[in-house]
């Protein structure tokens, strides 16, 4: 699908990946219009990018194909300091080591889904590069004068560590550093418009008040929506963490099970953002047939993110799982210490061990509803000591999550 060049804006309401802009109606003429220079950001804070960062890298790629201009910032400085956004608690401080092997990462997973060959290619920066540059006092001269604590103080960002203790001087940088970075880029490429999360609005619209007050220039920002399901929760995340976009920390099977035990509600919004289907057809696919809308909403996801052949793999092996066998060739597995199983393992720790529980007590409460089985045989007693009788077992978490134990 290429994305409507005379229409952008459109094209972006109508699936859903405009939720906030400073200015709706110079939005559309700015989207509509002649080449404009945007760009988006993204903090290297771990080694690979994941769900949530694909509605902004989706929306990035639909404005280059338009015509526009793109940058990719990823903040190697930004990192440094950590986004409170939303948080109870202060983030990890991470060693400039990390940051800087997790944005080379960061970098590789996101050139997926962006262009940065061809007639427009993205650019793909460091924030590091000029503030490293920028003395303790002369970033507070020349930024930190033009900023109310006051005002940042009832952002919504800072919310949530504010009920929690209170911020930290560093994390109160951040937004500072975040809105310099906007500064930085109009000042040097001419870039007009931010685009991001919007968990990012506070900080973004930082960015605006810098330039009008200090340069008398008027920029805007546009967020695209939070990937939140039917109830209003946060999307992508599992039992073992963030839905991650590298396979070796999610793999593809459990990534594309993920979707396919998403609610119905939620099937057509996700091939509104991540399919190229037009809106006609996915409304006729998801009231004709539901469960084949989901079939390959999870595959053309797992696709976009993985390729065709992976996404192939995963669907044919939980093709196998479901069809009565129980397991596959390819179906996800973890490895345990023979050692650990010798005179026999407690059900609960094991179910957890193997990650197939959060903890004893979800475990616990799963025996009691005939949730979990070994193999093909349903625990009832929580306190059984499990002896294998092979070097492999399948352990099951209802009648969706199959994992191949493996002993080395």
């Amino acid at each position: 699908m290429k994305t409507n060049k005379q229409n952008l804006y459109n094209f972006l309401k109508d699936r859903g990946l405009i939720y906030q802009t400073t200015d709706e109606a110079k939005l559309e003429k700015l989207l509509n219009g002649k080449p404009i220079t945007f760009y988006l950001g993204i903090d290297p804070t771990a080694d690979s990018i994941h769900l949530g960062h694909l509605c902004s890298l989706r929306t990035f790629r639909f404005l280059q194909e338009a015509g526009h201009k793109g940058i990719l910032i990823i903040g190697g400085a930004t990192a440094m300091v950590g986004d409170p956004s939303g948080r109870t608690d202060m983030r990890n401080m991470l060693e400039r080591k990390s940051v800087d092997s997790n944005l080379e990462q960061v970098k590789k997973f996101s050139q997926r889904f962006i262009q940065t060959t061809g007639d427009n290619p993205a650019i793909i920066l460091n924030n590091n590069d000029w503030m490293k540059n920028n003395s303790y006092v002369d970033f507070l001269r020349s930024v930190g004068t033009y900023f109310n604590v006051n005002t940042m103080l009832s952002a919504e960002a800072y919310k949530k560590r504010m009920e929690n203790g209170g911020l930290t001087f560093l994390e109160m940088g951040y937004m500072l550093i975040q809105a310099h970075d906007f500064e930085y880029l109009n000042e040097n490429y001419n870039c007009v418009l931010q685009i991001g999360g919007s968990d990012q609005w506070g900080n973004m619209v930082a960015g605006t008040g810098l330039i009008r007050k200090k340069h008398d220039r008027c920029v805007d920002v546009m967020t695209t929506p939070l990937l939140l399901n039917s109830r209003g929760e946060k999307m992508g995340k599992t039992s073992g963490g963030a839905l991650w976009v590298d396979d070796s920390k999610t793999s593809v099977y459990d990534f594309y099970q993920y979707f396919m035990n998403v609610d119905d509600q939620d099937v057509a919004t996700l091939l509104k953002w991540f399919s190229d289907l037009p809106i006609v057809d996915i409304k006729s696919m998801c009231e004709s047939d539901i469960r084949e809308a989901k079939r390959f909403m999870a595959r053309t996801i797992t696709a976009l993110v993985h390729g065709e052949e992976k996404a192939s793999e995963a669907e044919n092996t939980a093709k196998e799982i479901f069809s009565g066998k129980g397991e596959s060739e390819n179906m996800a597995s973890v490895e345990l210490d023979k050692k650990l199983l010798k005179n026999g393992i407690g059900v609960l720790e094991l179910m957890t061990r193997v990650g197939l529980t959060s903890s004893n007590g979800e475990a616990r409460r799963l025996i009691a509803q005939g949730g979990l089985t070994i193999d093909d045989r349903k625990l009832s007693d929580p306190n059984e000591i499990f002896k294998p009788q092979s070097d492999s077992f399948i352990v099951r978490k209802g009648k969706k999550v199959h994992l191949r134990v493996v002993l080395k």
